[in-house]
């Protein structure tokens, strides 16, 4: 007889009744936007929606957790807010001219203020000549029919100001 109570308790531990596995939560959203699952109540001012949460049995394909009803508590208001920006990349120029700008004027083969060095060589191309005096580096671009174009850097290898281009002047 001992047996059949055994078999009975494990048979009521392995299956446990639906009741057993379904339970609800509270979920409460803050003004701030930050939102608690909890057993207990929502404190003053948060908006409380309830969650019917059941535990999955092997075999079964029922949601975890179904659509929360939004119920405002107190009669707050919630408003939505655009995520805020933490951080911004800066490059080694100090962010002088925009990307949109860096890239026109790359494609254009045009030398800005604040484009680096690497910046200047995908405009340009490879420099004929570099000359480095005190921390500070020029190229130097001879090009066809005579003309020609100077680009300064500063110690941190930004350019000055805008590429000085010359035309050589004919002989007399």
């Amino acid at each position: 007889m001992q047996s059949n109570a055994h078999y009975f308790l494990l048979i009521t531990l392995l299956c446990p009744s639906p009741w057993a596995l379904a339970t609800t939560v509270h979920r409460c959203e803050a003004a701030d936007g930050r939102i608690t699952f909890t057993t207990l109540s929502c404190t003053a001012g948060d908006s409380l929606s309830l969650q019917d949460v059941r535990t999955l049995t092997p075999g079964s394909t029922t949601a975890l957790m179904p659509e929360a009803e939004n119920r405002e508590t107190s009669g707050m208001k919630i408003k939505r807010r655009d995520p805020t920006v933490v951080g911004k990349t800066e490059d080694k120029c100090g962010n002088l001219i925009s990307a949109k700008e860096r890239r026109e004027a790359i494609i254009n083969q045009r030398i800005v203020a604040g484009m680096s060095q690497q910046d200047v060589e995908s405009a340009l191309g490879k420099p004929d000549k570099i000359s480095i005096r005190n921390s500070a580096t020029s190229y130097r671009y001879d090009t066809q029919r005579g003309r020609s174009a100077h680009v300064e850097f500063d110690e941190r290898g930004c350019t000055k100001g805008k590429a000085k281009s010359q035309t050589a002047k004919s002989p007399r």
